[in-house]
């Protein structure tokens, strides 16, 4: 084994563990869609006048409320579990790329997440750095003159997607007023949650694909 591959970070359970977070992204944002159903049908309910008694649309009204916003909260500590996860991931493989043996890349492992975090640079910058992680993570020895998988492109045009999607509901969220504002607020973030499962199912393939590269190239060194 050669000096580099001696500096080989083991990514077995941070993998495993990113991988348990993102089929807990896919449940919980299955979890908000059911919720947001019952929270439509309620809604529409209003809007229709199904209601006899004021203070039966009330009970029913804050406990819609109050369910939603256990599934919020629950939302929100899955995603930054998950999200402290990934970056670590994330940082961890494009290290463990060099100790295979890929030079001269271009993005450090610090800045692979770093970019996240950065404007206008977030837009773009991150993508070419898992791009590379997947090239050299391929061929380590080779790995400039390798192809990508269109599944990366995907999953960047989802997060960015997804990331828009969510600014654009948060503004209305603190906007609304009338019925069918919410109503409308309800159906697009349903749409949202659809379109997280999607995205997490996507990166769960770059992952693992990742994942079994590194694998197979530590194993066949190892032989």
């Amino acid at each position: 084994m050669s000096s580099n591959e001696e500096g080989f970070k083991n990514s077995d359970a941070l993998t495993t563990w990113v991988l348990y977070m993102l089929y807990a992204q896919i449940l919980v944002a299955i979890v908000s869609i059911a919720s947001g159903y019952l929270e439509y049908q309620l809604l529409i309910d209003f809007q229709n006048g199904v209601y006899t008694s004021q203070e039966q649309a009330i009970a029913d009204g804050e406990a819609s409320d109050q369910r939603q916003g256990v599934v919020g909260i629950l939302y929100l500590i899955v995603f930054v579990v998950s999200g402290f996860l990934i970056l670590r991931w994330i940082h961890r493989a494009n290290f463990n790329a060099r100790q295979l043996g890929a030079e001269n890349m271009k993005f450090t492992p610090g800045w692979s997440i770093g970019y996240y975090f950065i404007p206008i640079l977030t837009l773009w910058k991150p993508y070419q750095a898992m791009k590379e992680i997947w090239k050299a993570s391929k061929n380590p020895s080779d790995w400039e003159s390798q192809n990508t998988s269109g599944i990366l492109p995907l999953w960047w045009s989802l997060w960015l997607i997804s990331i828009f999607l969510g600014q654009a509901i948060f503004r209305l969220s603190i906007q609304v007023e009338e019925l069918q504002e919410l109503i409308n607020l309800n159906i697009l973030t349903q749409f949202s949650d659809a379109l997280d499962i999607l995205l997490a199912l996507v990166f769960l393939s770059i992952v693992k694909n990742i994942y079994n590269f590194q694998s197979g190239h530590l194993s066949s060194a190892n032989e």
